[in-house]
């Protein structure tokens, strides 16, 4: 699992500066951006972690086949919370980057954002999401901890509740390293040992060589476009 913000903000990045140089980078918005791209898999993590020990507390009477039935059906609605927050900020990237294509191109006055882009874009992320990538499903499902229904609620809730308060702020957050973390963080409620460091590692070692190589890449493809064009 990477990060759709990561690998988009690099590519912009590296295709800005391949056409115009650094001096095209805002870079203030761009460090505030990647603070945000930093601290939000901490929110998920220690969020994760908080509310899991607090469903323990609440629940540290109840029966497990209760507490069974009962998360198993909040896990839908928790789904469909992260669900929906994924669709309010990582969503939007896509339909930015048309809309600012379209600005340049036509020499719009003001940012105009096309409805067809936004149906685009939607239309786009949820086929993705339909057909699925079955083994991003597993290493998150399967292979970081053990999951039962509560620990999924608990990281779904606290990874959605993050990903809203960045998109309240216009602050562009990655759904997939706040929703890993959070399962890391609910899966450590039981003991460390419960999460599988080394796949954590392997993850989180993906994330930091995401915004280098996308970068590249960008400014590579930007590059062969203007000399093409």
């Amino acid at each position: 699992p990477i990060s759709l913000t990561h690998g988009l903000v690099a590519g912009l990045v590296g295709a800005g500066i391949a056409t115009s140089g650094s001096k095209i980078i805002v870079w203030g918005v761009l460090g505030k951006v990647l603070s945000a791209v930093g601290i939000a898999p901490l929110l998920g993590l220690s969020g994760g972690f908080l509310v899991m020990v607090a469903i323990m507390w609440l629940f540290r009477k109840a029966a497990p086949e209760k507490m069974r039935g009962l998360f198993s059906n909040l896990q839908i609605l928790s789904a469909a919370f992260l669900a929906y927050s994924h669709g309010k900020n990582d969503g939007q990237m896509p339909i930015g980057l048309i809309a600012m294509a379209l600005m340049v191109y036509h020499g719009y006055g003001e940012f105009y954002i096309p409805f067809w882009a936004v149906v685009v874009s939607a239309a786009s992320i949820s086929f993705g999401t339909l057909i699925g990538g079955w083994r991003v499903i597993e290493t998150l499902g399967l292979k970081v901890t053990t999951l039962r229904p509560v620990h999924g609620f608990a990281a779904e809730a606290s990874a959605a509740t993050v990903i809203e308060v960045a998109s309240h702020f216009g602050i562009p957050v990655s759904t997939t390293h706040c929703i890993t973390t959070a399962i890391m963080g609910v899966g450590a409620t039981r003991r460390l040992s419960a999460v599988r460091w080394g796949i954590a590692r392997n993850i989180v070692l993906t994330w930091i060589l995401t915004f280098p190589a996308c970068a590249i890449l960008g400014w590579i493809i930007a590059s062969i476009l203007k000399l093409a064009f």
